[in-house]
């Protein structure tokens, strides 16, 4: 039943300050873009690729200085960090559809719609570990509790993450007390991603469907706690242009990296059972460190010259882009790396150079592709079609 945005209260209390663009945000969603690239890429160009899944280890990890650098900085830390980033999106879309007197959620159930469909598709054809089905269920659900009260969105938001905390407990528990089967790659998987067909992954993946879905499940309550904190620190102005409300974003900054860098460090060198607590418990410390980074570096870079520089620039693009993005580097990495594509995999991906050599060069396809994209058209592709479609 869609609800009148109107008879809900007031429009968010920031809603005047807020119509025009805010490139903060743009630059934040290319930075997770990207992000969540550096933890992916060490699973396209592993032994196995997907479906080390299947041997217990949730992003394949070697002992290479290289690589633990990367995964370090990266793994868990960026898909908070793109999962708040879509909480602050739907808040977005709740205050456009307030200041123009439109029902809600109103159409927003088909761009969550269009979000569930091309994740399924994404999945299918070109990455198991899709994040944008999660994504649409998650803002359908927190979609409707933006019609409710904001002491209603305030104790869902911290129920979900007591809940959060409690399963990844319990989840952890379950590993400590699991034997040790052995973390091999068998032959077999090996083959599939090194020499098999395209159709014989896609094949693997449908067969292997509920495996490769259990995160979207096991993280839904961490979902929903920071879609709707991402809510709620924009409804406060955390990522407005002025200079009060930059304050936010200092705390963020050292809250973040004050927790998050000893946290994160203390899961580096914790026995492997606690992994979950590592990419689940810890990297959403770190997440909104590099939030409040990113703000901290976009407001005094904006302050001395007035205007972005190529990287900035680069990285708007790359954000105002981000669904089109998310699609095409798991597509390029697949191509490169997979047996149906170049296999490189297969003959580099036991050097810790390979996996950090493809993600800068995607990273730059990315960046200098989305900036040449915009200068002819308004939006990515992805979106075009989704705009389209809803229309």
């Amino acid at each position: 039943m869609h609800t009148s945005i109107t008879a809900t209260g007031p429009a968010p209390a920031h809603g005047d300050r807020h119509q025009k663009r805010l490139p903060l945000l743009d630059v934040l969603r290319g930075v997770a873009i990207l992000g969540t690239l550096a933890t992916n890429v060490w699973i396209f160009a592993s032994a196995g690729s997907e479906g080390s899944l299947l041997s217990g280890s949730p992003v394949p990890e070697g002992d290479d200085p290289i690589q633990t650098v990367f995964m370090f900085l990266a793994n868990g830390k960026f898909i908070s960090m793109l999962t708040f980033m879509f909480g602050v999106g739907l808040a977005i879309q709740y205050q456009s559809a307030a200041r123009r007197g439109r029902r809600w959620p109103g159409r927003y159930h088909w761009r969550a719609l269009f979000l569930f469909v091309e994740g399924t598709v994404h999945f299918t054809l070109i990455f198991a570990f899709d994040v944008l089905m999660g994504y649409a269920v998650t803002a359908i659900v927190v979609a409707w509790l933006l019609t409710r009260s904001r002491r209603t969105q305030h104790v869902v938001m911290w129920v979900h993450l007591g809940l959060h905390l409690a399963f990844m407990a319990l989840m952890t528990l379950a590993l400590a007390l699991e034997e040790d089967g052995g973390d091999e790659v068998s032959t077999e998987l090996e083959r599939i991603y090194a020499d098999g067909s395209w159709l014989d992954q896609l094949a693997f993946r449908i067969d292997n469907l509920l495996l490769f879905r259990i995160e979207a499940i096991i993280a839904f309550p961490m979902m929903m706690f920071l879609f709707l904190l991402g809510v709620r620190l924009f409804r406060a102005g955390a990522f407005a242009g002025d200079a009060r409300r930059s304050l936010h974003r200092t705390r963020m900054l050292l809250w973040g990296m004050g927790l998050g860098i000893p946290l994160n460090v203390a899961m580096r060198f914790a026995p492997e059972d606690l992994v979950l607590l590592e990419r689940y418990v810890t990297a959403p410390f770190l997440a909104f460190g590099y939030i409040g980074l990113t703000g901290w570096v976009v407001d005094r870079f904006m302050a001395r010259s007035g205007r972005q520089g190529p990287l900035m620039s680069g990285l708007s693009s790359l954000g105002r882009t981000a669904l089109s993005g998310y699609v095409l580097q798991n597509l390029v990495a697949s191509a490169v790396c997979y047996g149906w594509g170049l296999g490189l995999a297969a003959r580099f991906g036991d050097t810790a150079w390979f996996g950090a050599s493809l993600w800068l060069a995607i990273a730059v396809l990315l960046v200098v592709g989305s900036r040449l994209w915009l200068t002819r058209f308004s939006t990515g592709p992805a979106e075009m079609l989704q705009k389209k479609l809803i229309r």
